[in-house]
Parts: structure tokens; sequence; C-alpha cells
């Protein structure tokens, strides 16, 4: 079932309700110390999908999920190869007469870990620290898949069939966002048939709150490309007049956001409420890791400017490095534009108003009009000297993170859909129940 409402419930508003649990509740706490070990070898394998997904790493997490799948008794386990080199991993056990049947999604391939210094430990050594398992895919998404895995495991400690059937679709570009996967189900729907999608890759309202995330965000971004001369010149001979590219560039995107923070594009609505769980300032900050004297941006509830406003982040920015720097003026600069967008707002309009803005203000830079076409899937759009294009694939969470704790909350969720890749905008995130 997909509709277009994004909504966290929070378990603890029924506080008087008697919930009934499954008997394989109990078999978990069992399994945790099987459960760790598989994260710990999944952990173990620098699955990044980037630059190329069909690494032999990646392809020795694919084959290590679908021994570990293939065990907890999901039947015709296998991995098939996706139009981008991925492989996903599949498998199905057919459902009960008359039973609904259950697709558990997840992907084991994970972000680059970054710069190592920032973190505490080795990403790729899960590590116990505070009651909590961290490394590179903890949480993101292997800690999610061990999850499934756990949670097959305990149905079948109770014994008997399990009461639903089961699929199992695992991807390994997800990171990447290079459509393999969504032209997997395009070429061959038969392996996704399903009553009901789980998708493993979300968080808890709180640690410790059992929490459903039935919808999320969408999400579009574009490269903005500033070229204002032949090549950098002297700052002490031509500074003045000569046109700073990057200071050009600092100017536009200052002006997606006004003084409050709020996320001012033309035509996205900026002043929506959230009415589902609270989200409360202290342990935003907490989790968020938000330095002691620095404000949050934006008006309102957090809750309201995560799950119901859109939002424009820079995610980098391509310029002269500070390291080395030379007395000249930037030619050229560009940067990475992230679009994130609330359930029910359609990510491809909201991308293209993203676009109208950067270029208007491009207009103030620039010259006249040129609109150019590039390619199949990348549409560039030229304003004399001043570029703007959707991003093909589009970087997500690129590895800035200190580190990535199993079970840690998301504060952002990002939005996957099946149908096409042609542009590297997400619709707004579906309901799963």
């Amino acid at each position: 079932m997909i509709v277009s409402r994004l909504e966290l419930i929070d378990f603890r508003n029924y506080a008087n309700v008697s919930f009934k649990f499954h008997p394989g509740t109990t078999a978990v706490v069992g399994l945790m110390a099987r459960a760790r070990a598989d994260l710990e070898r999944l952990v173990a394998m620098r699955s990044v999908a980037e630059p190329v997904a069909s690494s032999v790493e990646c392809t020795r997490a694919a084959q290590e999920v679908v021994r570990l799948f293939a065990e907890a008794g999901v039947e015709g386990t296998r991995t098939v190869e996706t139009s981008d080199g991925s492989l996903a991993v599949v498998g199905h056990t057919p459902a009960p007469a008359g039973a609904p049947t259950v697709l558990l999604y997840s992907h084991y391939d994970v972000q680059p870990p970054g710069d190592l210094a920032g973190w505490r430990t080795d990403p790729w050594t899960l590590t116990d620290r505070d009651g909590r398992w961290y490394g590179r895919g903890a949480a993101d998404c292997k800690g999610n898949l061990v999850m499934h895995l756990t949670a097959l495991r305990a149905l079948t400690a109770t014994g008997g069939p399990w009461p639903v059937g089961i699929r199992v679709v695992c991807e390994g570009s997800e990171e990447a966002s290079s459509g393999g996967l969504e032209r997997l189900v395009e070429s061959d729907p038969g392996l996704f048939a399903a009553d009901v999608v789980v998708v493993a890759d979300s968080g808890n309202v709180e640690l410790g709150v059992p929490t459903v995330t039935t919808s999320l965000r969408g999400t579009g971004s574009v490269v903005v490309t500033v070229r204002t001369m032949e090549g950098m010149v002297h700052s002490g001979a031509f500074g003045g007049p000569a046109p700073d590219a990057l200071a050009a560039l600092v100017h536009i995107l200052a002006t997606l956001r006004d003084d409050a923070g709020e996320t001012t594009v033309k035509g996205l609505n900026a002043s929506g409420r959230w009415d589902g769980a609270a989200y409360p300032e202290a342990r935003f900050r907490a989790d968020a890791g938000v330095l002691e004297g620095v404000g949050l941006l934006g008006r309102g509830e957090v809750a309201d400017l995560l799950w119901a406003r859109p939002v424009a982040n820079v995610l980098a920015i391509d310029a002269p490095s500070v390291e080395g720097a030379t007395a000249s003026i930037p030619a050229q600069a560009r940067a990475l534009v992230n679009l994130r967008v609330p359930a029910g707002v359609d990510a491809r309009e909201a991308q293209r108003l993203l676009v109208a803005h950067l270029e208007g203000q491009g207009d103030r830079h620039a010259g006249e009009d040129d609109c150019v076409l590039q390619g199949d899937q990348q549409q560039c759009f030229h304003v004399a000297s001043f570029h703007v294009r959707r991003p093909r694939p589009e970087p997500v969470q690129r590895g800035n993170r200190r580190a990535e704790g199993a079970g840690h909350r998301h504060a952002d969720y990002r939005a996957r859909w099946l149908p096409s890749a042609a542009a590297r905008a997400d619709r707004p995130g579906g309901q799963h129940a």
C-alpha cells in the first residue's frame, strides 16, 4: 500500500493498550550473540558501491548475504546482476494458503568511510562502546539487514512454518543511486511481487522506543558550476573588477536560505506543520552533535523542519584548497546542492523549482540564457558561464559522520522508489504498511 502521508508512530502514546507479542520476541534475546557475529563479518567487508559496485568486496558481501538468508530458511536465495553492475540478493519462500507475502528490503553496500581521522575506531571493525555497536554500515544498512535475519530465525525457533510468505531483496548499489535495482524491477517485476514491503533502512523516534516509519523524504540534487574567466588571475593585479567565481557561487548558495535558515526556493512551501511524533530540541542537538552555543536553523519545531518542510543543503564545494592556495582569483567553482522534500511533494517538480531558483540567481552573474540538453539522463541549464545540472548518480550522505551505531536514529530519511531512474530526483516517499 502506498499513500502520500509521512508519519512516525510513537508507541509510548499507547501506554494503556495491551499488545500481544509473538512468542518469537523472547527468542530474539538468545539470538543476539549470533546477530553480532553476523554483523561483525559484514562490517569487515568493505562493500563501498562507488566507483564500481561490482568490486571484489561487494561481491564477497553479496555472497555472504546469500549464505545468511539461505541458512535462515529463505528459499531460492541467489544473486542477480543488475544493469549498473551491482549484485542484488533475492529469495522467496511462498506463503501458506491464503496468507500474504512480505518483502524484506535492505542493502549491503555502504558509504565510503571518509576521513579516517574523524573515526574514533577502525570503521571496518565492529566495536562495542557505551552499549552500542559502531562501524561503517552498522546502522546503514547492515545492522538492519541482520535485524531481518534475526527476526526470521526467531520465528523459526517457535516451531512450525512462517505464517506469511517471505521475499528478500538486498540491494548492492543503494548508496550510489545508480538505478540498477529500479531497472531490475522494470525488467523482472515478479522478483518483487508482495503484499507488504518492510524497508529496513530507517530508524526509531528515540533509542529503545518501538517506531513504525511509514514514509520517507523525497530527494533531488543539482550541481551548480560557475565559470567566470579562462583561468585564475593574480589578485594583486586584477582583484576588484575581475569576476570571482567562488564569491559568485557563495552568493548564489546564500540565497537558498533566509536569515532564520528557512529554505527560500520560490514555489516550495516552507510553512508545513508536523502532526506525528515530536522530536525535542535537546534530543535533536544531542543526536546531531550540535556544538554548544550553535543555534538550530529555521522557525518552528524540530519535527516541522525535518519532516514537514523542504530543505536545500549544500553538501560539497569544489574550489581551490586553503592549503597551498596562491594569491589567485578563482575562475571556476561548483557545488552540490541536495534538496529534501516532505511526503506529498513531487520531488521532480521540487527539483525543477530549485533549478529555476539557481538559474535565476545565475542571471545576476551572467548574460543571456542558453539552455541545452546533455545526454539522455542529465539536463544542463547554461546561462552564459553559469551551469546547473542534475547529477547522475546522486551522491547521498557522503561519508562524513564520525561513526555509525547499530540502531542509530536517522534524522534524515532517504526516499527510494522503483519505477524509473531516468532523472536523479526521487518521488516523495510513499507509506509502507
